[in-house]
């Protein structure tokens, strides 16, 4: 028998960035920008397979890392507020296994003529498959490529 196991933590991001609270909310709201970010590089490999940017849509990614592992990512958008506020549940599997469950808020307050993001995710990290330091990097990673796409168009 397979022993089971749940780890619950909580890790809270923030970032500040020189683009106005609207186009921070943008680039989460639209397929074609967040494209351009999310998972940089294989932008077509991150291209969602369901990108429903409302309250009750969802969103799912699948991809490759590597020879032999397979992810999805399945979201649920909970509450969206324009410019303000995202909360979404997900899901992350890898090769079929479910690794963890987790619920995000994403809010922008406005900072001057910027934004200032505090990132808050609370996850249940399955059977010892992933982990709150693990995931904590990986969006640190995603934030920071949103940092880099948003000064790519200031800089414009």
């Amino acid at each position: 028998m397979t022993t089971r196991t749940v780890v619950h933590d909580t890790f809270a991001i923030e970032r500040r960035y020189a683009a106005s609270p609207a186009r921070v909310f943008a680039a989460f709201a639209d397929s074609s920008v967040k494209m351009q970010w999310f998972g940089e590089g294989g932008v077509e490999a991150n291209k969602p397979d369901i990108f429903e940017f409302r309250v009750g849509g969802r969103e799912s990614h699948r991809g490759d890392v590597g020879d032999d592992l397979t992810y999805t990512y399945d979201a649920l958008y909970h509450d969206i507020i324009d410019s303000e506020r995202i909360v979404y549940a997900y899901e992350m599997t890898i090769n079929s296994k479910r690794v963890s469950v987790s619920v995000a808020t994403i809010e922008l307050l406005a900072d001057g003529s910027g934004t200032h993001l505090i990132l808050t995710e609370q996850g249940a990290f399955l059977d010892g498959l992933d982990n709150n330091a693990q995931r904590q990097h990986g969006t640190e990673e995603l934030l920071d490529a949103l940092g880099r796409y948003l000064a790519e168009g200031e800089a414009s």
